[in-house]
């Protein structure tokens, strides 16, 4: 691999990882299994309230 072609590549690769960087995040916030679980005996305990009024 020649020198021109060893810049062009690492030039290639850094503005790869920046455009990425600035592209919208499409995947959702991680949760983790203890505060799923919280949230939905929170929830639950919501409807029974609702229920009982």
């Amino acid at each position: 691999m020649n020198r021109r072609k060893k810049g062009n590549q690492i030039l290639k690769a850094l503005a790869k990882r920046s455009k990425a960087k600035l592209a919208p995040k499409n995947k959702p916030k991680y949760i983790s299994k203890a505060d799923r679980e919280k949230m939905a005996v929170e929830s639950s305990q919501d409807t029974a309230v609702v229920a009982e009024s």
